[in-house]
């Protein structure tokens, strides 16, 4: 499944513009939902040819996008490789699907009036300043739902055109999309969407973790949040907690769909979080929690934001990172960033060193003496004979 909705073709709305990819196929990696954050263009690929030809169509319709082509000038190229399919769009340039695909095009007008056309290979077109979405859906082999496609992209594109009618962001719709087709069609792996406005993409939340697999499957259950502090943990081991074991607080359950149109929809209160010196599963995205449950309740305060992590690392929540500093966290209220800079734990250790009562100065001062008096009684013990017959001719 490639998707691309346009809900305000000028770009001025932070959430005016999304798309994303997904599959029952394996290795749906970010090079299947690329985009430029500067020109605010994505390109979406697929297809049942082979990999280069793949490879080189994507690279054609990059380099037309870059040299300032229409989304439909630059799709047409998919048309000169066999069994590929390359979908691309963006604020300003519109939106299209060119090579081998079975498409609807949604347009929206001004007064309400919704069109859905079906298309199957060559080029289809959502123009420059439409309202509007394209959307490709074919079963995968295998797919225990194989043959629902014809209908649920049916309905999907309806359900597209009603929400774009509606007033929802492009944001919103495309998590909506994939909730659907995940659900009804069974295309159901990441994959992974971005926010074309803004520049921002799950990147490799719901991606495979090795090649020849398959991602995260986005209909079910991805992570448990605390509310109130922001812990969370991930499924599977999310299964073994019902409440929060900092606080108490029921958990909250947020499936696949509904984190990724969280992770690319921009609100007033989003915080973009940026977490350096640590690649250790789980530290990013509950470091992300913490911090953005930190700027809720306290604001921008890099020493609030410090406590919170630190608490986390202290009850084990965190593991392989050590203490942070407030000079660690570098905030910037203004972009609504904050960058967390970890220094990784050495000897493959996963917790800190214990916080004693007592200072290192002090536990050298007495190492120091229990040394002496160590020697002290070696020395008494080596020269035990002639210190007692020393003793006894006096």
């Amino acid at each position: 499944m490639n998707v691309i909705v346009i809900t305000d073709p000028n770009g001025a709305d932070p959430n005016g513009a999304a798309a994303g990819s997904m599959s029952f196929a394996q290795n749906m990696f970010q090079s299947t939902f690329l985009m430029s954050k500067e020109k605010r263009f994505a390109v979406l690929s697929g297809g049942e040819g082979e990999s280069i030809p793949r490879l080189m169509a994507i690279m054609d319709v990059i380099n037309r996008l870059e040299n300032g082509a229409t989304a439909a000038e630059a799709a047409s190229a998919a048309n000169s490789y066999p069994g590929i399919r390359v979908m691309c769009g963006g604020p300003g340039i519109g939106a299209a699907v060119g090579g081998s695909f079975d498409a609807y095009v949604v347009i929206v007008e001004d007064d309400g009036t919704i069109t859905v056309t079906p298309y199957s290979g060559g080029l289809a077109v959502l123009p420059p300043g439409k309202k509007g979405a394209i959307i490709h859906l074919r079963n995968t082999h295998g797919n225990p739902k194989y043959g629902t496609a014809t209908r649920v992209r049916q309905e999907t594109a309806v359900n597209i055109g009603k929400m774009i009618r509606d007033g929802y962001s492009a944001t919103y719709i495309v998590g909506k999309v994939f909730e659907e087709v995940a659900k009804d069609a069974g295309e159901k792996y990441g994959g992974g969407a971005v926010n074309l406005a803004s520049g921002v993409s799950t990147g490799d939340m719901f991606t495979p973790e090795n090649l020849n697999e398959t991602g995260y499957p986005m209909d079910e259950p991805y992570v448990k949040v605390c509310e109130e502090c922001g812990w969370s943990i991930g499924y599977p081991a999310a299964e073994s907690y019902q409440v929060c074991p900092v606080d108490g607080s029921k958990l909250k359950v947020i499936y696949a769909y509904e984190a990724l149109k969280d992770a690319i929809t921009v609100t007033n209160g989003s915080v973009s979080v940026s977490v350096y010196g640590t690649e250790e599963a789980g530290v990013v995205q509950t470091t992300q929690e913490i911090v953005r449950a930190s700027v809720r309740k306290n604001g921008y305060s890099a020493e609030a934001i410090a406590r919170s992590i630190n608490r986390a690392i202290k009850n084990g929540f965190l593991v392989g990172v050590n203490y942070v500093e407030p000079k660690d966290i570098n905030v910037k209220p203004s972009s609504r960033a904050v960058g967390v800079y970890y220094t990784p734990l050495p000897d493959d250790r996963t917790a800190p060193p214990m916080e004693l009562p007592v200072s290192s100065d002090l536990l050298d001062l007495l190492g120091n003496i229990q040394t002496a008096l160590g020697f002290v009684m070696v020395l008494l013990v080596l020269f035990r004979s002639s210190l007692i017959s020393s003793f006894r001719r006096d």
